[in-house]
């Protein structure tokens, strides 16, 4: 071997060198990058956190909490059946008045923009000052909006058996 062929041997090691190292530092990055991405729990753990605002807004009995990330054409079918929009929710919330409510088996399940999240609530307390005593599994359906942010499209209520 000349000396001009151990030179260029010895460049391409070290370019190779340089080139693994630089690889090794981009994967690196990039497996940091998606650590923290999955530490902040992304779009599961954001709509996760709107419903517990949404549990906020039931203990405090202050449905203005959750007013905001409820679309305006936002619509809930009640465990009878009937459909309530926006409006006759917040108005509907603001009479009762609960002693103790709390969410359990909580569940939310992302397919791109729009999130499912169900669970099961508890209830009690007064509605318009008559007693209530509830059980309900929960759906609620949540979408990314254009501005980026998580808003509840619909939710539906089914009674359970106590």
């Amino acid at each position: 071997m000349t000396g001009t062929q151990r030179v260029r041997v010895c460049v391409s090691e070290q370019q190779g060198e340089r080139v693994k190292t630089k690889v090794m530092w981009g994967l690196l990055v990039l497996l940091l990058l998606t650590g923290i991405t999955w530490a902040q729990g992304g779009p599961e753990k954001t709509v996760a956190d709107l419903e517990h605002k949404w549990l906020e807004s039931q203990k405090t009995n202050n449905p203005e909490l959750i007013a905001p990330y409820l679309a305006d054409k936002f619509q809930m079918m009640e465990a009878d059946g009937s459909l309530t929009s926006k409006a006759d929710y917040l108005k509907a919330a603001k009479a009762i008045k609960y002693s103790s409510v709390d969410y359990s088996d909580l569940k939310v399940t992302v397919f791109g923009n729009t999130a499912i999240a169900t669970g099961i609530y508890r209830g009690k307390g007064t509605n318009g000052g008559k007693p209530l005593d509830e059980t309900e599994r929960f759906t609620d359906s949540w979408m990314k909006m254009p501005d980026g942010k998580w808003q509840c499209v619909a939710s539906a209520n089914t009674s359970l058996k106590k």
